[in-house]
């Protein structure tokens, strides 16, 4: 259940966060701004590559490192083949990690390790492995961690994680902060782009880090809920099934987060499907049980001893608005006709209204709310605005701006779910 009294509360919020994860959230530009200049001292960005490598192999455990994973995979494109190397063990703890190289790995490959504690035996045996093997190691992992020691000593590429001075150390507090992704992905960012995969030069990550504190600022815990995404998105899921709909290539990876952070963090279950195949793929889930119009009336339902019905809400994540070839129409169609709410989520400086970003409603057959109307929600965005189309121009640099916003929001989002569920107070 969540305890709304505490989203326009920032003293209450602040006093629930004995994790610091909204301040891991608000510090996400600032780690990037970090991990960027750390890269550039751990030699980054003069490396002179003699061409790009055949395939891209990414190992670590943990959330953060799952989500490095799926955005360079999704950044990389058709460049190059992206490949996450799964762990094996018998339990979630340093010790009992460990990853294998496949067969085919070689020296034309590119090994990434990302990890937010660094004492992994399994990574350090994972970089000896491709040293053998003749794969390039590039890691990013605490300073002076056993894992940062293991790449040096077999002539890898390691660069330290960024940090807070005031950050705890343990690894379950920085799997925790939405800070450790980027500490994790801006080095990587900075040597895709030297080696060809990605846009990312130095300038660029200095606008992600803009983009972030921008977005820090509109969804920090002294903005009131009506004018901030991120708590509007966190008040509309309470109490529902999330269903994270996805058009993009970008959007993708940021839905696959959001899920996982809203189970890891706020222990809400969600399903994350890309559109369209995601309208076959939940259309069960929106005729079913979880039904928005699902015996609302069920005269003989205990209403005092059992729980509060999950019902299904969508929301619907682009990576720019909903024009050409898009399946956004027939999203909001298929909810509309289940009864189900919807919330829309796409980067700022693509939305059509006042540019906070998101347009929501709560009521699907109301007049001027719902769906599918004009007006709809705080973003007051019409579902039929025009937007560039397939053949619109945009660069690397513009793409990682809007990814980073959307990361931001739902990262905020899950946060405030959170802790308006009581889950961090203890």
């Amino acid at each position: 259940m969540l305890d709304e009294t505490l989203l326009d509360d920032p003293d209450a919020l602040a006093r629930v966060d004995r994790r610091g994860l909204l301040r891991g959230a608000a510090e996400a530009g600032a780690r990037v701004r970090t991990a960027a200049r750390h890269a550039a001292e751990a030699g980054v960005t003069e490396l002179n590559p003699e061409g790009r490598p055949r395939s891209i192999m990414v190992a670590g455990p943990g959330t953060a490192s799952a989500g490095v994973a799926d955005l360079v995979a999704a950044l990389a494109g058709a460049s190059a083949p992206v490949a996450r190397l799964h762990s094996t063990g018998v339990a979630a703890a340093a010790g009992a990690y460990r990853w294998t190289l496949p067969g085919w790995a070689g020296s034309v490959d590119l090994l990434l390790i990302t990890t937010t504690d660094g004492s992994e035996p399994g990574l350090a045996l994972l970089a000896e492995q491709a040293y053998r093997r003749g794969v390039t190691v590039a890691a990013v992992a605490p300073e002076r961690s056993p894992l940062a020691e293991a790449v040096t000593s077999t002539h890898g590429l390691g660069v330290p994680m960024a940090v807070a001075p005031h950050e705890l150390t343990d690894e379950e507090a920085q799997e925790a902060s939405p800070a450790a992704l980027w500490a994790l992905l801006t080095p990587l960012l900075a040597l895709l782009d030297r080696v060809g995969l990605v846009t990312a030069p130095a300038d660029a990550l200095q606008r992600i880090a803009d983009r972030l504190d921008r977005t820090a600022e509109r969804c920090g815990p002294a903005v009131a809920t009506y004018g901030n995404p991120a708590k509007t998105l966190a008040a509309e899921l309470a109490d529902t099934l999330p269903l994270v709909w996805t058009e993009g290539a970008l959007a993708a990876p940021v839905g696959r987060r959001f899920a996982t952070v809203l189970a890891e963090l706020a222990g809400r279950p969600a399903f994350a499907a890309e559109l369209p195949e995601a309208l076959a793929a939940h259309r069960v889930l929106l005729s079913g049980d979880f039904a928005g119009g699902a015996d609302p009336d069920d005269f003989f339902r205990d209403r005092v001893d059992e729980a509060q019905a999950l019902h299904a809400r969508v929301v619907l994540l682009r990576d720019r608005p909903a024009g050409g070839l898009t399946a956004a129409p027939a999203a909001r169609e298929l909810a509309l006709s289940h009864d189900t709410t919807i919330s829309e989520l796409e980067p700022e400086d693509t939305t059509v209204g006042n540019g906070n970003g998101t347009s929501t409603g709560d009521d699907p057959t109301a007049p001027g709310t719902g769906p599918a109307a004009p007006g709809n929600g705080p973003a007051g965005e019409s579902p039929a605005a025009p937007g560039p189309g397939p053949g619109t121009v945009r660069d690397g640099a513009t793409d990682l701006e809007g990814l980073a916003e959307l990361l931001a929001i739902t990262d905020f989002a899950a946060v405030y779910l959170a802790l308006t569920s009581r889950l961090h107070t203890t």
